[in-house]
Order: structure tokens, then C-alpha cells, then sequence
């Protein structure tokens, strides 16, 4: 098998093993405790805070270590929000922030808080002036993640940041993607990570609160506790998950160049063996190991079952895929295709011939997904100056297949009504017109579902 999911969770780094055999003698007891064992545990937090400080770039007392990365991003808002109450409710965010956060951002509304999400371009990136204009005299926290977990595009978090910094106003930086790969520049106030991204155990997440800051711990603390985390953890995790993040950032300079040669490979040339594709991220400013396309007229959960049937294990952002109803929020906000969508995330190490096998692979399996829900069948010569296709109760794809079937139906200049109530439609048509060079009139409330008008151009 080809893992190439690494964005979702790293294959456990060889140092992390090492250090959590090891640290398994030495600290299983309570830290907070004078005697021996629990100063043995002591030593090991110290040693992995201090270690963790000089890898972010920070001091070791603003480092605390939480059960995960989400944990470590609701902690992170949650304190932030609480500890600037006085100054406002306001919270910002970005659209394609991870779903903690913005489910986070979503409790706050809930609660009578208010927030404002800031646009991005069809790269995945946001403009420095949207946060500049989203910043209020009431702004308590802003929020931007590093680097985006499915398409890959770096933020220009420094800038930002200062943007922040002069409105008096402090940024939450996620920062799960890219802390493997490099410190997080800029005046950011508050950080969040996982130690699952870079090779550590899952189950560990690290908390960053800058001297200064004004922070109120939330939640339930346990007694005798002291600080911005309510334990001492899993202290051989957190051991092992510092040990990951030392090792991977001393190869990260090396292995940043091969895996950006090898997602620019896979970039360059899916375009030209599978048609119809959209290639979506920043093409310069990206992650090393991150590459994502989405293939019209293909159902996502139908392309990731026939890849793992490959052997390939990647991941997808389409709304046909297992356990989602709506297409990647992140995809979305965007305004980009969803179906059919790829996320590959090479793990360092990967092999250069699995990336050429998948090369290999991909055309003839798109192929026979395709055919298996009829996207190869011939046009009709019936002309008409409007058609309506009735795809409702049908999921991604289908509508947008229905759709490009019929196109030639009717004459330049006339119309195609898609009826649909997939709300992956409302994203993918639009998507599909600038692909096929069609005009995409808008969309209409219908009697069921919603009616997405297209425009024959050529």
C-alpha cells in the first residue's frame, strides 16, 4: 500500500517510537510529585517544553502541551476570547480555516458572540486587506491558519500578524500543517499544533500563549493544577511527539526539495492524462507534500474505493465521499470544483516510483469510474432553445454529467436549467462552466431544489 495521506495523519516518525519506549520507565508517575518518580516525570516534561520552545521559537513557559490538536484550538480561542472579554465578542476567521476552528467560531455566534469570515481567493489564500477590514474597535481574537490541510497553501501569516499587532488585536496561528516544515514567522500572539501531522503519536497537541497576552484558561482544572492546561498528560506521548518534531525539522530543509519536485510532477502531468481536471491551491505558494485535483463526472467515494483497490490510500474533499452530505468547506470557499476531488499528501520518505505508479494508474481509473455512471454517453441531436434537466434526489456528479450530455442539445446562445437539490451543485456548475468556456447565468429557487441556469456559448 502507497500511503499518500499524510496530511491527515503522518506514519509514526522512527525517533518517536524510540523516545516513547524509552520514556515509558521513567514517566508513568505524577510530576507534580516531590519524590523520586515524580521528579523523574518532571524532568522529561521540562526537558520536552524546553525542547518544543526552541523548535517554535518561543519560551518554554508559554508552551503547554494539550490531548490533541483540536483540544489545543479550542483552548486556544476559548482562553484567548475569555481573556479579552472586556475589549469585545468579535472573533475573525478565515473560510478555509480546519473545523475546529470553525466550529469553535460557530459556538461563539451561539453564544451571542460575533464573527467575520474572511474571503479567499480561488488559490485558497487570504488578502492581508481582508483582515485589515475585517478588524474592529469590539475585535477580541483573529484567527489564520498557517498553511491550508487540503490544498496547501501557505498564508501570509507574518503580514497578518502585523496587521494585527498595530490594531492591538492578537492571531491565533493553526499551524498544524507547516510546523514539520519550518517556524511560523511573523508577531503571532497565540500557536496551535499536532503532533500527528509530523510523525508524533496521536494524542498530543501543542498550546502556545506569548507573554502578554491576555489568557482565561476555560473549562474544568484539576485541583492542586496550575497554568493553561487542566493535566500533566501523557507524558512518554508528549516525550515522543517533541522528539518526532526535532527529528523531522532537521531533515525538512532536504526533504521539503524532493517531495515539492514530486507533488510539481504530479501537478504538471494529471492534466494532461486525465481530461477535464482541475488542478486547485496555490501553485508557488504551497506545502511541499501537498497536491490536489478534482475530476469532473467522477463520484469522490467511487475514485478513492477504486485507488485503494490500487493501493493507494488518499483522501478527498468531494461531498459523495463516506460520512459527508456537503462538499469541502474549504473547496468551497474557494469556488472551485468538488467532484472527483484528490487530496495527495506525500509522507517524507515516499518512494519516487509509488508516484510514478499512481501516475500510471490514475487515467484508466477515472476512466472506468467514469463509465460506471454513464459519463461517456453520446450526445442527442435534438436542438432546443432551453432544456431542462431534473436531477433532483441525484448526488455529485450526476448533475453536472447531466448537465454536459445535454450542452449540444441546444443552440449558442440558449439555455440549460439544472434542477437539483445536492448542494455540491450550487459549487460544482459554476465550476464546470469556467472548466468548459459556458456562461453561467446563476441560479433560481424552484418548487423543490434550486435551478442552476447555464448559457451555451460555444
Amino acid at each position: 500500500m502507497s500511503y499518500f495521506d499524510a496530511a491527515s495523519v503522518a506514519p509514526l516518525h522512527p525517533v518517536a517510537r524510540q523516545a516513547l519506549v524509552a520514556s515509558l520507565e521513567e514517566g508513568w508517575a505524577d510530576p507534580g510529585r516531590v519524590y523520586r518518580e515524580g521528579r523523574r516525570a518532571r524532568v522529561l516534561v521540562d526537558a520536552a517544553r524546553e525542547a518544543a520552545a526552541e523548535v517554535v521559537g518561543c519560551r518554554a513557559d508559554e508552551v503547554v502541551f494539550t490531548a490533541s490538536g483540536t483540544e489545543a484550538v479550542r483552548q486556544g480561542i476559548a482562553g484567548a476570547l475569555a481573556g479579552r472579554r472586556r475589549t469585545g465578542r468579535h472573533l475573525i476567521v478565515s473560510g478555509v480555516e480546519h473545523s475546529s476552528v470553525l466550529h469553535s467560531a460557530e459556538a461563539w455566534e451561539a453564544d451571542g458572540g460575533s464573527v467575520s469570515r474572511v474571503s479567499v481567493d480561488r488559490g485558497g489564500s487570504v488578502s492581508v486587506g481582508g483582515y485589515g477590514d475585517a478588524l474592529r474597535a469590539d475585535t477580541a481574537l483573529a484567527c489564520l491558519q498557517s498553511a491550508n490541510h487540503e490544498v496547501g497553501t501557505v498564508q501570509p501569516v507574518g503580514e497578518v500578524a502585523e496587521v494585527c499587532r498595530a490594531a492591538g488585536v492578537p492571531l491565533l496561528v493553526d499551524a498544524a500543517q507547516s510546523l514539520g516544515w519550518g517556524a511560523v514567522g511573523g508577531d503571532w500572539s497565540l500557536l496551535t499544533a499536532s503532533a500527528r501531522k509530523w510523525g508524533g503519536p496521536a494524542g498530543v497537541g501543542l498550546l502556545v500563549v506569548r507573554k502578554g497576552v491576555r489568557f482565561q484558561p476555560q473549562g474544568p482544572r484539576e485541583e492542586g493544577r496550575s497554568g493553561r492546561s487542566a493535566d500533566f498528560g501523557n507524558i512518554p506521548a508528549i516525550v515522543a511527539a517533541v522528539a518526532a518534531l526535532r527529528a523531522v525539522r532537521a531533515e525538512a530543509d532536504a526533504e521539503a526539495v524532493r517531495l515539492r519536485e514530486l507533488t510539481e510532477r504530479v501537478r504538471a502531468r494529471v492534466p494532461g492524462l486525465v481530461p477535464d481536471v482541475e488542478v486547485v491551491g496555490d501553485p508557488v505558494r504551497r506545502l511541499p507534500g501537498i497536491v490536489t485535483f478534482s475530476c469532473l463526472y467522477v463520484d469522490g467515494e467511487a475514485l478513492l474505493h477504486e485507488l485503494d483497490r490500487e493501493g493507494f490510500a488518499v483522501s478527498s474533499g468531494s461531498s459523495c465521499t463516506s460520512g459527508t452530505l456537503e462538499p469541502s468547506h474549504v473547496l468551497k470557499a474557494m469556488g472551485v470544483l468538488s467532484e472527483g476531488n484528490v487530496r495527495v499528501s506525500l509522507p517524507p520518505g515516499v518512494a519516487e516510483a509509488d508516484v510514478e505508479r499512481f501516475l500510471d494508474v490514475l487515467p484508466g481509473v477515472v476512466s472506468r469510474v467514469r463509465e460506471q455512471l454513464g459519463a461517456a454517453a453520446p450526445e442527442t441531436s435534438v436542438r432546443a432553445a432551453e432544456l431542462v434537466v431534473d436531477s433532483l434526489g441525484k448526488r455529485c456528479p450526476i448533475p453536472v454529467i447531466e448537465l454536459a450530455k445535454v450542452i449540444g442539445d441546444v443552440p449558442v446562445g440558449g439555455t440549460v436549467r439544472v434542477l437539483s437539490d445536492d448542494e455540491a451543485a450550487r459549487l460544482d456548475i459554476p465550476a464546470w462552466c469556467e472548466m468548459r468556456g459556458q456562461e453561467y447565468v446563476g441560479e433560481e429557487a424552484a418548487p423543490r431544489g434550486t435551478a442552476y441556469i447555464v448559457r451555451r456559448v460555444s
